[in-house]
């Protein structure tokens, strides 16, 4: 009688092992779902809108004020040594008196998002279409002579286009290879076309620019501006213009 007493003592220990826990640390050992790190699906990323129609938009735009006095110098001070299809062929007059009569002109240059295409658009004052000889948009900072980027004579007809005092055109990839292709000797060589900072690998040397993507590229680091040449500023130039980011709402 006793060694049952004995078994059931055993077996009623053994059923209430863990009944005298604390009631806290058996919470604990359950999750809660009130808790937020637990059960909680992630939301899901809203699907992306792709539309590659969008890449005839217009993207990056930039945009210059063109004036005298951003010529790094007076056309008087002509290097003796220029060619002559770099020399004035008429008066010249001084960076003031341009400005006194007028000259000055603004410029956009819109890239297209997917970078096939450039549209230029300048509006010029003070200064007769006809006695315009050049218009280019070189590589370069201030201050200083860059080579040519893009040729606007190998676009269109420049006098023609700026009749009305509105000069507009589209530039392609095709235009920036023949502004590169129309450069020959010594001159072509450190007027046609802009060089690349880095080499490339096909030749080693560093490439010219020859997209409107890489148009871009050095727009985008400042290092392009317009330049509009006359009969009588034709080395340095009548007005020029650096360009810069435009910006929204302008």
């Amino acid at each position: 009688m006793q060694v049952k007493t004995s078994a059931v003592l055993y077996l009623l220990l053994g059923l209430c092992v863990g009944c005298n826990k604390p009631a806290g640390k058996q919470a604990a050992s359950s999750p809660s779902p009130s808790d937020p790190l637990i059960g909680t699906a992630r939301a899901a990323a809203p699907p992306a809108t792709l539309d590659p129609g969008r890449g005839d938009e217009v993207g990056h735009v930039f945009e210059a004020f063109l004036s005298p006095h951003q010529e790094p110098n007076e056309e008087a001070n002509t290097p003796k040594t220029t060619p002559k299809q770099f020399q004035s062929t008429a008066p010249s007059k001084s960076r003031a008196q341009r400005e006194a009569d007028g000259h000055r002109g603004h410029g956009l240059v819109r890239f297209s998002k997917d970078l096939s295409r450039a549209y230029v658009d300048v509006k010029i004052d003070g200064i007769d279409p006809k006695d315009v000889n050049m218009f280019h948009i070189h590589c370069g900072p201030p201050d200083m002579l860059g080579p040519i980027l893009v040729d606007f004579a190998q676009v269109t007809n420049i006098q023609e286009n700026l009749a009305d005092g509105v000069f507009s055109v589209e530039v392609t990839n095709e235009h920036l290879a023949k502004t590169v292709e129309h450069g020959h000797g010594i001159v072509g060589a450190f007027t046609a076309g802009c060089l690349m900072p880095t080499a490339g690998i096909a030749t080693g040397k560093p490439p010219k620019v020859s997209t409107v993507a890489g148009m871009a590229q050095v727009a985008m680091k400042g290092q392009l501006y317009f330049n509009l040449h006359t009969v009588g500023q034709t080395f340095f130039g009548d007005i020029r213009g650096q360009l810069h980011a435009a910006k929204p709402g302008n």
